[in-house]
């Protein structure tokens, strides 16, 4: 399924696979996995994260399969190469659908152009018209340009406590 965003004014300057990007054409939700997806992954994980390999093909399959996720990414016009992409989770709780956006990336290349706010305003409208009456995420202290992003589309920080249990 495709949902048309047009975002104009995205600027692209680095060495990257991306060279050079006039405008994002659109969000789309991925819908089949491929070459183009697994090598777009390669790419934009290792500038999200240093310790987390990137997702193998059937990684991306379960993530696409699963009706509980939602994988938006952000292509550049004409069909152009994957710039962004973002996960959304939408599950039900005896208290309500919950939403919660995860893994979000621009590449290098192109990011401060309104990539991410492509992204996010896809998420948040997919979160709404399944119900979702708040969406949530998590963002590193140091990540302060993906601050400014969630704080320009609307998300307040929460005063909550985030736990973790690692299973080794």
């Amino acid at each position: 399924m495709r949902e048309g965003r047009s975002e104009p004014g995205v600027s692209a300057g680095s060495a990257s696979a991306v060279s050079s990007v006039a405008q994002v054409e659109e969000v789309e939700a991925v819908e089949a996995v491929d070459e183009e997806l697994v090598a777009a992954f390669g790419r934009l994980i290792p500038q999200l994260s240093s310790s987390a390999p990137a997702p193998t093909e059937a990684e991306l399959r379960e993530i696409v399969a699963s009706p509980t996720s939602v994988l938006l990414v952000a292509r550049a016009p004409d069909g152009g190469p994957i710039v962004g992409s973002l996960t959304l989770a939408l599950f039900r709780v005896p208290t309500g659908m919950r939403a919660w956006i995860e893994d979000v990336v621009v590449d290098e290349a192109v990011r401060g152009a309104g990539i991410g706010d492509a992204l996010v305003a896809a998420a948040l409208e997919r979160s709404h018209r399944a119900g979702a009456r708040t969406v949530d995420l998590t963002s590193r202290p140091s990540r302060r340009a993906a601050h400014r992003l969630y704080q320009r589309n609307g998300f307040e920080e929460r005063e909550t406590a985030v736990y973790r249990h690692r299973a080794d």
